[in-house]
């Protein structure tokens, strides 16, 4: 059984596809991550250095096990040469 056939057999019980959906803002900020690193053509000890901290650190964030701060997420994101911005919209 592959990750997406697990996922749609998870998802048929509504509480797991609930609390997935909870979690969906997590994930993508995790996405928008690595996407950056990927398209900056960096490895994780590559853009540790630029931030000047470690590798574990960076592998946190991008894994979800951190809480990163505002200025932490922006150091990341110039790091990889991109700008960040947040977009807040009303939940329908």
């Amino acid at each position: 059984m592959d990750l997406n056939d697990l996922k749609e057999k998870a998802f048929q019980n509504n509480k797991v596809k609930r609390e997935y959906d909870k979690l969906a803002s997590e994930f993508s900020l995790i996405d928008q991550l690595i996407y950056m690193r990927t398209q900056a053509g960096l490895t994780q000890a590559q853009l540790a250095e630029r931030m000047h901290t470690q590798k574990s650190n960076i592998s946190r964030l991008e894994r979800g096990n951190a809480n990163p701060s505002w200025a932490t997420l922006q150091k990341y994101a110039n790091a990889c040469g991109f700008e960040l911005s947040l977009k807040a919209e009303k939940k329908q």
